[in-house]
């Protein structure tokens, strides 16, 4: 039987490592263009609505900075996970729960008002976001619980309970039986930059603060090479003297507070109260978007903004070519599966293993088989 094996490269090529993601977006395009032709569209015409339509006008620009916000506070937590080798898949659940946790003041008190509503709403919205990763981080730290399904159930667990709250006890009392909050109150929104252009808000400075926060934690500080050597060998960090434990948590911690970060900003920037929904995929998405930028938080902002294009895109192709909305998580899908496809073929190769012929047994040796059978 044929059998194809990967084999480790001595050495890869550092120039196709940095190139890697975007030669996944050109392998992208290409596919695109092909799916555009089987639906029987230009592909020209749908890579361009898909492109570069949603980059032609001011007002779009702000809808990508809205988008790009959230994708980039989640993936630049994720980065420090996957590093440290702890795979948080949970973080749109995180995200929720962020948000829920920093919506108590508007939603429940609105009579509290004043400059200080804004602060107190994100780091409690920190620490909703915080409090839903511990769990699967005691489990894992614990009891050796697997992180990847622990924090991927807990995300249906935050969807239902966001679900539960605005159709039960959170419903806005005024807003004709719709399943909603009551909307937040003007200290409770978060500011706009530009607001004579469009509704880009200043979640996107956190998102970019915080990747240059991670970044520099990441590269200048012990705390950077403790994350890099458990992720890259547990038993050489343990013989560092680095805790694996700790680690967990940390990363966890770190992971969920910034997810929960951008649950708030989400609903106090662009929604502006809660809904059965908040979120289109954004903690999952934050997955490409941390592997498409090599887990670098420098290069996670422009893999952000990438993939929040591709929302964009996909709306912008609904309404120009009439396709289905569905089209943006197919190109989000193919993208993570280049990039995956390019990192492996950088690292390994492909080896085809054909089975060696059996050689034919000597006359002498049959006859000698068929006499001893009889």
């Amino acid at each position: 039987m044929i059998r194809i094996e990967l084999d480790r490269r001595p050495q890869h090529s550092t120039l196709f490592s940095i190139l890697s993601p975007f030669i996944a977006v050109v392998i992208t395009a290409l596919i695109g263009a092909l799916m555009f032709a089987m639906l029987g569209k230009s592909p020209i015409t749908g890579l361009y609505a898909y492109f570069i339509e949603p980059l032609t006008e001011v007002w779009s620009l702000h809808e990508l900075i809205i988008k790009a916000t959230p994708l980039i506070l989640i993936a630049v937590g994720l980065s420090v996970c996957f590093l440290s080798n702890n795979w948080n898949i949970g973080a749109e659940g995180q995200f929720v729960m962020g948000a829920v946790a920093g919506s108590i003041l508007p939603v429940l008190y609105p009579e509290i008002t004043g400059p200080l509503v804004l602060p107190m709403m994100l780091l409690m919205g920190l620490a909703g976001g915080m409090a839903w990763a511990t769990i699967p981080a005691f489990l894992k730290a614990r009891f050796g619980t697997n992180e990847i399904l622990s924090s991927l159930m807990l995300v249906y667990v935050a969807q239902l309970f966001l679900d539960w709250l605005v159709r039960g006890p959170w419903r806005n009392p005024e807003g004709f039986n719709f399943p909603e909050t009551r909307s937040f109150h003007a200290d409770a929104i978060l500011p706009e930059m530009m607001s004579a252009s469009g509704r880009a808000h200043f979640g996107f400075v956190f998102a970019i603060l915080a990747a240059l926060v991670v970044w520099f934690m990441l590269a200048q500080t012990l705390k950077g090479y403790e994350i890099r050597v458990l992720g890259a060998s547990p038993r050489a960090g343990r013989f560092a003297g680095f805790s694996q434990r700790r680690m967990v948590f940390f990363a966890f911690l770190l992971s969920g507070a910034l997810a929960g970060l951008a649950g708030i900003v989400e609903v106090s920037g662009a929604i502006g109260q809660l809904r059965p929904s908040i979120s289109p995929g954004y903690g999952f998405t934050a997955i490409i978007v941390a592997f498409l930028g090599r887990l670098n938080p420098l290069g996670i902002v422009a893999a952000g903004l990438i993939l929040a294009l591709s929302y964009l895109g996909g709306e912008a192709a609904q309404i120009s070519l009439g396709i289905s909305d569905k089209v943006a998580n197919v190109f989000q899908g193919v993208l993570l599966f280049s990039v995956l496809a390019c990192d492996t073929l950088i690292r390994y190769r492909i080896r085809i293993v054909r089975p060696k012929p059996q050689p034919a047994p000597e006359p002498e040796a049959v006859k000698a088989r068929l006499e001893a059978a009889q």
